[in-house]
């Protein structure tokens, strides 16, 4: 887990920016700052304190602001213009405004530095802030719009040359032009070294840190960065392309239950070994309710035993899904033949089981440890050994993903965990008596809560099942994972209710896994408000209560493109160890060019 935790991690790094008009603004402002400032730490006794910050103001604006401002429209039409992607108006402007207030704080301490030391260094700090804030430009525009080394180069260029063109107009026109051709070699050869420096340094960088991903997964990491901040930020899925090729078909199961009245189908609860990831609306991320959506009535997808191997690389897998299950309700007997809800523990294994018809659904969960996805094999393992106990033709097996710390780990082959959930599928009494079943459902998209509280689009949906006299709540959340202790703490608060035993599930959707929090599990903020969606829902289910027959079934979905068992570990690994190395090698690439370029533009002569 904490592979992948340190990788969804990385999601908290993805922001919203200010406005065009916010940047422009504070560019205005900030650039004000910086000549006022610069003129206040160089004022002369006998000149006027008011005047020195205006007449400094007005020179930085001049300088800084108005030539940032320009370079901020220059750069997104020259970027949108060679096809690059992501670079919106407010983003070049965002990165502008960014660029001149690094290159301000550099400048201010130059002037410092100058007043100490009785020696003018201004030109050479601005130098030094250029040729950083040039590398930072192109390292942005490389890394994030898909485009070439050679066209970042040079877009990364227009901020630091109209800066440098304007102080050297500036000071032709109102300052001093007797220095002029010094001052135009200086700056020429100066910054050209340096910025051939700097720039191989990041192009070294990024070489480096590509190398993995190519050899490993035959993929870029460019191409990879930019379609991931396309997707988080205009919820693009062109990255789906990117995971095609690293693709491999798998044959997976899907299992149901279906509820019917004499008008047709009522309720349908679906549990597929498919994963839904990896994120935001990446491939299955939102399956749980895209697949529901497929379907006329009201319908459940849980979380069945799968990991992060099985997630679909592409939203189209999910008609695989839909197609697998339609046939299969065309083959479905039914009976109004059901049993009573009855719980089994064995160490850390809890589930709950219930019969219908010639099939029984089983709720696992290891509250109140925290564990995550239970592997595949797993579940085919939990299927066999329940059938096989329980003489019945499905299994539907359910990780109710209910109880989730950041370590929380896998349930994987050879885990204890695995030998406990053998262990109480061993204790299910098979002779549960049958009676007539009643089924009453209510969803609700939770319009008061958002990603921000860890729900997804289809909020909660509620099937109360009422068999000789029980009545069962079967609560799921689209959600990933829940808190620890949250499913007791809705379990207790709903105990003076009319029914007798309930089960808090998650779909694990991963659509809400684009915020700061790599992962976002429900029950982090807003449990009082979650406990009342919870009450509402189980009442309005109650009152939807009606006579219905139920039947059940288990296909096989053939040629399902996933990550694969191999691809998915690889991809997560090869992320995490080029992290990692990147914490040595960056700082030790950029701070021996930032010492190279320093020695050369303060120490080089000329």
């Amino acid at each position: 887990m904490s592979s992948m935790s340190s990788v969804a991690g990385l999601s908290k790094y993805i922001t919203t920016l200010p406005k065009t008009r916010f940047s422009v603004m504070g560019m205005i402002l900030i650039s004000f700052l910086i000549g006022s400032l610069s003129y206040l730490i160089d004022f002369v006794p006998n000149q006027s304190i008011l005047g020195e910050i205006l007449y400094g103001g007005v020179y930085g604006i001049v300088v800084f602001g108005i030539t940032s401002i320009m370079s901020g429209a220059l750069n997104q039409q020259v970027i949108s213009g060679l096809h690059g992607i992501n670079l919106k108006i407010k983003h070049s402007m965002f990165l502008s405004a960014l660029s001149m207030t690094f290159l301000g704080i550099i400048i201010i301490l130059g002037n410092i530095v100058s007043w100490f030391i009785h020696a003018d260094i201004f030109l050479n700090s601005m130098l030094f802030g250029c040729v950083l804030i040039y590398g930072f430009n192109t390292l942005v525009f490389w890394t994030t719009s898909k485009v070439r080394f050679s066209i970042a180069a040079i877009t990364g260029l227009i901020q630091p040359i109209l800066i440098l063109a304007m102080y050297t107009l500036i000071t032709f026109l109102f300052i001093d032009t007797s220095f002029m051709g010094p001052i135009i070699l200086q700056i020429t050869l100066k910054a050209i070294v340096a910025a051939i420096i700097f720039v191989m340094a990041i192009y070294a960088f990024i070489t480096i840190i590509a190398s993995p991903f190519q050899k490993n997964l035959g993929i870029g990491v460019l191409d990879l960065l930019s379609l991931f901040i396309a997707h988080m930020n205009e919820g693009s899925n062109s990255l789906e392309g990117i995971f095609e090729p690293m693709s491999e078909a798998i044959d997976t199961m899907v299992t149901f239950i279906s509820f019917k009245t004499e008008e047709g189908i009522k309720s349908l609860f679906i549990s597929p070994s498919v994963h839904p990831g990896p994120l935001g609306d990446l491939g299955g991320s939102n399956m749980p309710t895209i697949l529901a959506n497929r379907f006329s009535h009201f319908t459940m997808v849980a979380h069945g035993p799968s990991t992060h191997d099985f997630n679909p690389i592409a939203v189209s897998e999910i008609d695989k899904i839909e197609n697998t299950v339609k046939n299969g309700l065309s083959k479905v007997e039914y009976s109004p033949n059901a049993s009573k809800f009855v719980r089994y523990n064995a160490e850390k294994a809890n589930i709950g089981v219930q019969f219908f018809n010639e099939g029984m659904v089983i709720l696992s969960t290891f509250a109140p440890e925290a564990v995550d996805d239970i592997e595949f094999g797993v579940g085919l393992t939990m299927m066999a050994q329940s059938r096989s106990k329980c003489n019945v033709k499905d299994s539907i097996i359910v990780d109710c993903h209910n109880s989730f710390e950041p370590e929380s780990g896998e349930v994987l082959p050879g885990n204890a965990e695995v030998f406990h959930l053998i262990d109480v599928i061993d204790k299910i009494d098979a002779n549960q008596d049958k009676s007539s079943i009643k089924v009453g459902c209510y969803e609700n998209p939770m319009p008061t809560l958002d990603k921000q509280e860890g729900i997804g689009e289809s909020g909660i949906k509620t099937m109360v099942i009422e068999v000789d006299g029980q009545r069962t709540a079967y609560v799921l959340f689209d959600s990933n994972n829940m808190e620890i202790g949250f499913r007791q703490e809705i379990i207790d608060a709903v105990r003076d209710m009319e029914i007798d035993e309930i089960e808090v599930m998650t779909t694990d959707t991963h659509t809400v896994n684009t915020l700061s929090r790599g992962y976002n599990p429900i029950g982090i903020a807003k449990r009082t408000e979650i406990i009342e969606y919870v009450k509402t829902s189980i009442s309005e289910a109650i009152d939807d209560l009606e006579k219905v027959e139920v039947g059940t079934g288990t296909e096989k979905i053939k040629g399902l493109n996933t990550f694969g068992p191999n691809n998915s570990t690889e991809l997560i690994s090869t992320i995490s160890s080029v992290v990692a190395v990147s914490k040595i090698i960056a700082p030790v690439l950029l701070i021996t060019a930032l010492l190279i370029v320093f020695i050369w533009i303060f120490f080089g002569g000329l």
